[in-house]
Formats: C-alpha cells, sequence, structure tokens
C-alpha cells in the first residue's frame, strides 16, 4: 500500500443499483428503498441514498453482479452528507457462499482488467 493509502481491501469503482431492508432490532423488515453503489471491496460498500441511515444499524441489500442477484446483510459503519444524498459505507455481516463465489469472481474480473481504485 501507498503511504497514503489506509484502506485494507482495494476497492472497485462501481455504479449498480441496489435493494435495501433496514433491519429493526426484532429482525422484521422496517424500511426498504433504492440506492446506488459508488464502489465496492470484498468486506463492504459505498453507496448513495436520499435518505440517512444511523451508525450500526443493519441492511440487508440485493444488488446484481454481473447477471445474478447477491443478498448480503450488513453494518452501516460510516455516512456522509453530499448535497442532497447521504454515502453511507456499509460493512458485511454475512453472505451465503453462492453470493460469495459471485462477488469474488466480479472482484477478480476487474481486478484482472486493471479497474482498480487504489493500490496494492
Amino acid at each position: 500500500m501507498s503511504g497514503s493509502e489506509r484502506r485494507r481491501y482495494l476497492r472497485k469503482d462501481a455504479l449498480n443499483l441496489l435493494d435495501y431492508s433496514v433491519i429493526g432490532d426484532n429482525g422484521e423488515s422496517i424500511a426498504r428503498g433504492m440506492g446506488r453503489t459508488i464502489n465496492i471491496s470484498e468486506k463492504g460498500i459505498l453507496f448513495e441514498t436520499h435518505v440517512p441511515f444511523q451508525l450500526d444499524q443493519t441492511l440487508v441489500i440485493t444488488i446484481e453482479l454481473e447477471e445474478d442477484l447477491v443478498e448480503i446483510k450488513g453494518c452501516i459503519r460510516h455516512v456522509k452528507v453530499c448535497l442532497d444524498n447521504f454515502n453511507s459505507g456499509i460493512e458485511f455481516m454475512h453472505m451465503d457462499g453462492e453470493g460469495e463465489r459471485v462477488l469474488k469472481n466480479y472482484l477478480e474480473a476487474f481486478k484482472n482488467a486493471g479497474y482498480w481504485t487504489g493500490t496494492e
């Protein structure tokens, strides 16, 4: 990693639509909406919405990677206000084996093509 790069995982700039469900304390979905990814790594996604989230809030997101739908459970780790929207970083908590395979293949394809942000 370069001296100024603090990220542990490389991010791939990505503009994909995603569907999210906010999960309440009882495990039930309490809100739903749509967002757009900004970047993605093996451990999380930075995405944009028109609504803010609370830190440590749990979401289940569904995103299309290549031609597969992947459902991922994650936790909001940071939120930034940006003009008329919000950029939120979610850390992955759970993904099934097939989702992990699809994400790994998606990221590997972009790594091999040289479309990464950050440095190794």
